[in-house]
């Protein structure tokens, strides 16, 4: 099949999923370039259909995967893909892809567990970034609170760098999770420049989430209020802080050397 004009039904649909309205009412997100469309095949996301450039064809790192069941393969042109894409010079390739509402029960029985939770953190790119942190040092999951970047927004995904599918990452009300969390003994640690320990002194074996705040203002009132321990990240040089995917970032690998090195 080919689709050539922007025009096309399916086409104006595609390009809506660019806004998080419609990413919502179609329950359905799209992903950019070769390795993210690759990654999403090798782990089996609910892909509806790729869509290359039909004046190049397949990508040939993606023809192998050309007989996959269930996924549509559809020629486009070049005007389709810059429609439904929003980098400046997008790649031959993308896929739409079936939300799959990933919940937070498996994180929650999961013993000795390290998640990262997210509170009301609004760049994209810091969101993408910690993801993909999360997933080098091995945790078991991201939890992103309301008010957070949307997941399933192309800049927060393609910051993943295909980490995306590799660990589950739930959007919830953390009034309610963090409280069932504790409940079923995991421990909740953050941030703070009065902390008593550094992050190099903290044990973060056994159950511990690990909860970053916004960019601006920190941890929420009502989220720091169940936070139970707090930890410090020391600095030798003169910079005032570190941004949040740095010190996420930080800390996850702390915890990976603790538990794995």
């Amino acid at each position: 099949m080919e689709i050539a004009s922007v025009n096309n039904p399916r086409v104006k649909d595609w390009a809506q999923l660019l806004e998080k309205k419609h990413r919502t009412r179609q329950g359905k997100y799209i992903i950019e370039g070769i390795h993210l469309v690759q990654e999403a095949l090798e782990h089996r996301a609910e892909i509806e259909c790729i869509a290359y450039d039909m004046d190049k064809g397949i990508p040939s790192e993606l023809s192998g995967y050309a007989n996959t069941a269930g996924v549509e393969w559809i020629g486009v042109s070049a005007a389709v893909i810059a429609k439904c894409t929003d980098t400046v010079t997008p790649q031959a390739v993308f896929a739409v892809i079936r939300k799959d509402d990933k919940q937070a029960d498996g994180l929650l029985r999961k013993p000795d567990s390290l998640v990262i939770v997210l509170d009301r953190l609004q760049d994209p790119g810091n969101v993408g970034t910690i993801i993909r942190s999360a997933d080098a040092a091995g945790a078991d999951g991201v939890i992103l609170g309301r008010g957070s970047a949307d997941v399933y927004n192309p800049k927060t995904i393609r910051s993943t760098m295909g980490s995306f599918f590799h660990l589950p990452v739930v959007e919830a009300d953390l009034s309610v999770i963090l409280p069932e969390a504790k409940e079923a003994g995991v421990t909740l640690v953050s941030t703070s420049l009065a902390a008593d320990h550094s992050c190099y002194s903290y044990d973060f074996k056994g159950s511990r989430w690990i909860v970053i705040g916004n960019e601006g203002s920190g941890v929420s009132q009502e989220v720091g209020s169940l936070v139970d321990d707090a930890v410090i990240i020391p600095s030798k040089g003169q910079a005032e802080s570190l941004n949040a995917a740095m010190a996420a970032t930080v800390l996850l690998f702390e915890a990976m050397r603790q538990r794995h090195f």
